[in-house]
């Protein structure tokens, strides 16, 4: 069942949005070679905590961290680490916050120093992927239209999507109805209507879309180990267009 938020509810959503939008602007100063994606975790968790939030990963089904930190083929799901960030590197970071009873959750890649021009180009076409499919997170369209809008600019710049993981309603529960696919037919799912939230987030491979899941039952990796990149907001369906909660 797809759960509308009133008007208050987004409200709280963008509380706890601001705060999703804020931190990652704070561990974007902090992502250089030499820190460890532990260190970056317990930054991530001491500010949250500081605005009287929650984590919303930590413990979700056995979730050891705050943050999902993935690093070069990584496409989701690591866990932080003494693992160091080296030179050359990128990383995505997802965090999620609950406050006041409502989620927010947000994700972006960041570079590691200097990186590789198609590194540099995987991170653009990703996060630019996302605003194609905001175009069309409109009432009276359909998921399907997101997800296509995604696929199409992801596929016409020489990439691939993931298919295995998907994006997500949010709002009460970190994870509601319905998926969003960040691929698949426009016209197609159900139909946006005001008060929907959606988590929209395309992950996006340099090679092969197909996606592996390590021993760890967490961390999901390239099947080919080339790089991958992550770009995520919550999203609020309203009545005259669509709102990103998680971005300042």
């Amino acid at each position: 069942m797809i759960y509308l938020k009133s008007k208050s509810e987004i409200e709280k959503m963008k509380k706890a949005g601001r705060i999703v939008a804020e931190l990652l602007l704070l561990l974007e100063k902090h992502v250089k070679p030499g820190v460890t994606t532990k260190e970056l975790d317990r930054i991530a968790e001491e500010f949250i905590v500081s605005c009287g939030a929650k984590p919303s990963f930590k413990g979700y089904y056995g979730f050891p961290a705050s943050l999902c930190t993935s690093i070069n083929e990584q496409v989701v799901h690591g866990i932080p680490s003494d693992r160091v960030l080296q030179e050359g590197d990128i990383i995505s970071i997802d965090c999620g916050v609950l406050l006041d009873g409502f989620h927010s959750d947000a994700a972006r890649t960041f570079p590691v120093g200097k990186i590789s021009k198609e590194a540099e180009r995987l991170i653009e076409v990703t996060q630019q992927s996302f605003f194609e499919g905001l175009k069309y997170a409109i009432v009276g369209n359909r998921i399907g239209d997101i997800s296509h809008a995604i696929q199409k600019y992801v596929e016409d710049n020489g990439f691939s999507v993931v298919r295995d993981y998907v994006g997500h309603g949010i709002g009460k529960q970190l994870h509601e109805e319905p998926p969003v696919p960040n691929f698949g037919k426009p016209g197609r799912g159900p139909k946006l209507a005001a008060g929907m939230v959606l988590a929209i987030e395309p992950m996006v491979n340099l090679g092969t879309f197909a996606v592996i899941e390590l021993d760890d039952g967490w961390t999901v990796v390239t099947a080919d180990r080339k790089l991958s990149a992550h770009y995520e907001n919550t999203v609020a369906i309203l009545e005259n267009g669509p709102e990103i909660l998680t971005i300042i």
